[in-house]
């Protein structure tokens, strides 16, 4: 008989999933027995939860370790997205409180599936076969699909999330049959079983069932033509939601996105680009053309997103662990500018009512200075103006293209970046010089927090961009 102890070493580079789990299920638990009245206790435990989590994460070695035959993957590509995934949940709970607060939605179900969402983004990046990839997309996606209609008495919110649903399981239904097409073609559901057979043999029906996994991950990252639901569901959800949306799940599904198509399809890569190169050049330009016309800032920065993962897969598209590293600075860079600019938008709050119309933002810099500063250089950097992160960040992922001969989707990406920084400009004009409204409510401490950090690291970047850049291309690396 093998001692209980026997199954640590198969369990331990999952550690920080297990202890997610276990917290999650506990917490559960006690917010059933306590009721409303624990929302308080239940967030602040849940916050420490994912940061132990984060800190399990980044003690854990940089060297690739599977567990669970094969299913489980850690590396140090994992490493990097996780801790930034992470990050964001912790910040969406931080940010989230008086929001919920003012809108009388302090129920402890909100953070329970900020929770439960976190532990599915954290198995979506660890996936290592195509039953794991499943079981981490779906179990994000259904805690999504509720915090999506949270504010359950407001009409688009609930809108949003009934649009979410329908949608997110319709492109989970074109995945599994994918998933299924790739097994039947190659008899392996393991990402190196399946390159090992592609090897041998490209079957046609492989690379249909390549082209249907493909389309359910560019649903869960919002990439053109799979963006419909964006627009609707960044306006409907909570605005601490959105936020979480823009920046969490949108790494978690890219860093599985990167993962399928370098592991489990490396010898197909002319097959796999061409769809990677559409979709880009598609998500570019209907981010950049799109919100011009947009008077709702939630509205404005959905189709902003749509842009940005535009620019994220030109780096995918090149192929390389320079691209790779390129993908992963970018979406840390996002990941910063995003919350910042939703911290923006929280703050433009009047007498408690949250508003969403960009015109209500006309002569900030006279009625609140500070914040006028952080949303104009958050806007420019996310229009990509030097020398702020944003700037780089696009410039690592055009550079990769470059180097890899992609030139006309390099090109396109540096128009579609001119054209999009029209719209960026407009809210900094609107700022800047438009005659005052009356001032917003001064926000809370958390908001002000968040807003002021991350643009003086936009702004910072440039004097140190070498731990973040370093730390991407090591984990890119661990790819290749």
């Amino acid at each position: 008989m093998s001692s209980p102890l026997a199954v640590l070493p198969v369990i331990t580079p999952a550690i920080p999933e297990l202890f997610t789990g276990v917290g999650a299920l506990v917490l559960v638990l006690f917010g059933a027995v306590f009721g409303q009245k624990s929302y308080a206790f239940v967030r602040w435990l849940v916050m420490l939860v994912i940061a132990v989590a984060l800190v399990l994460v980044y003690l854990s070695p940089g060297a690739r370790v599977e567990a669970f035959h094969g299913a489980f993957v850690q590396d140090g590509f994992a490493r990097f997205m996780k801790i930034a995934m992470l990050w964001g949940s912790l910040i969406t709970l931080y940010l989230a409180d008086s929001y919920l607060k003012d809108t009388k939605r302090q129920n402890f179900e909100f953070p329970l599936l900020i929770l439960i969402a976190t532990l599915g983004m954290m198995l979506m990046i660890s996936a290592n076969d195509l039953i794991a990839l499943y079981l981490g997309l779906e179990l994000s996606s259904l805690s999504l699909y509720v915090i999506a209609s949270f504010d359950r008495d407001n009409v688009k919110s609930t809108e949003a999330g009934l649009k979410y649903f329908v949608l997110g399981a319709l492109s989970s239904g074109m995945l599994l049959y994918g998933a299924s097409l790739i097994y039947g073609m190659t008899g392996a559901v393991s990402f190196a079983g399946i390159a090992k057979a592609l090897t041998a043999d490209v079957s046609v029906g492989a690379i249909f069932g390549l082209v249907f996994i493909l389309a359910g991950l560019s649903f869960k990252i919002s990439a053109v033509p799979f963006h419909m639901w964006t627009p609707d569901v960044y306006e409907g959800a909570p605005t601490p939601v959105t936020a979480f949306f823009a920046a969490g799940p949108k790494i978690a599904a890219v860093a599985l996105l990167v993962r399928v198509i370098e592991q489990a399809f490396p010898g197909i890569q002319t097959q796999w680009q061409q769809v990677i190169v559409f979709i880009a050049i598609a998500s570019m330009g209907l981010g950049a053309f799109a919100a011009i016309g947009q008077k709702n800032i939630k509205r404005l920065l959905a189709y902003s997103s749509i842009g940005h993962v535009g620019y994220v897969l030109v780096g995918l598209a090149a192929g390389t662990s320079e691209g790779v590293a390129g993908v992963a600075t970018y979406l840390a860079i996002y990941l910063v500018t995003s919350f910042g600019a939703f911290a923006c938008v929280l703050a433009m709050n009047r007498n408690g009512h949250y508003l969403e119309d960009i015109d209500e933002l006309a002569g900030l810099s006279r009625t609140n200075p500070a914040l006028a500063f952080a949303f104009a250089m958050l806007m420019f950097s996310l229009a990509g103006v030097p020398p702020l992160a944003g700037f780089f960040a696009k410039f690592y992922v055009f550079a990769a293209a470059v180097n890899a001969h992609l030139y006309l989707l390099a090109i396109i990406g540096v128009v579609t970046s001119v054209v999009g920084a029209y719209y960026y400009l407009r809210i900094v004009k609107i700022i800047y010089f438009d005659e005052p409204r009356e001032a917003f409510t001064p926000a809370p401490v958390a908001i002000r927090f968040v807003a002021s950090v991350a643009a003086l690291l936009v702004l910072a970047f440039v004097v140190a961009p070498a731990p973040l850049v370093n730390a991407a291309s090591h984990a890119a690396k661990s790819l290749f």
